[in-house]
């Protein structure tokens, strides 16, 4: 019988040991399972949030192009009347004066220096291609301006260092009517403030020369431009639509 109990006490302790080393076993993968929730805990907490976008600097405006500083929108113009040009030219203090082409003749050098009978220039020798209509914030060749006088335009030459208001104005005043008209700033060295030129067929062969000058811009001198232009354009000795 003695023996019968050591033989069950012995099962016993071996069966405690079993059921121990099972419970071991368990909280071992229980630890493991924490240490590694607990590094990604970890992870999640030490992990810096990446930055927030800057906010993209304001672009900076675009700088003027030079035709908006030499010629810049804006202007205005006055409300204009139907005036004659000898009444107009008179109250914008401006004169007028005619000039008697001498020569109707092409050149085909650029470079050819030519001297003219007015500055800016009403008729005479000029390049063999015109400027085309429109408004320039440098000055074509003198000479192909000539040359557009010829086929019936009027030129509206600027002194570019107006004040700015002024020059917006104009800018303005050949918006409103650019047919067969340029807008250029005067390269000829004259010493009016704003001047216009054309050149008519009469008398032939080489016509007539005429010029409007005004050495003050004031808010008169719109009157005598559009007079000037209205009675002139598309008058030259060999007319071009």
């Amino acid at each position: 019988m003695s023996r019968v109990k050591t033989i069950l006490y012995a099962v016993a302790l071996l069966m405690l040991a079993s059921f121990l080393a099972a419970c071991g076993d368990g909280e071992g993968a229980a630890g493991e399972g924490d240490e590694v929730g607990s590094a990604e805990t970890e992870q999640t907490e030490t992990t810096e949030a990446p930055p927030e976008s800057e906010a993209e600097p304001e672009s900076e405006a675009e700088p003027a192009s030079e035709a908006e500083l030499v010629l810049p929108e804006g202007g205005d113009v006055p409300d204009l009347e139907d005036v004659g040009l000898e009444q107009a030219a008179r109250a914008a203090g401006c004169e007028l004066k005619s000039l008697r082409a001498s020569s109707r003749a092409h050149s085909s050098n650029l470079d050819e220096e030519i001297d003219y009978s007015s500055s800016p220039p009403t008729s005479g020798r000029h390049f063999q291609t015109p400027a085309q209509d429109g408004a320039y914030f440098a000055a074509p060749d003198v000479k192909e301006l000539v040359h557009s006088l010829e086929h019936g335009r009027v030129v509206i030459w600027f002194k570019k260092d107006l004040p700015r208001d002024l020059r917006a104005d104009l800018r303005a005043f050949f918006e409103e009517d650019q047919f067969q008209t340029i807008l250029t700033p005067d390269a000829t060295g004259s010493d009016y403030a704003v001047a216009a030129t054309a050149w008519n067929r009469d008398p032939l062969p080489n016509g007539t020369g005429r010029l409007l000058g005004c050495e003050r811009f004031t808010p008169e001198a719109f009157q005598a431009l559009q007079a000037f232009r209205d009675k002139h354009r598309s008058r030259g000795p060999e007319p071009v639509p």
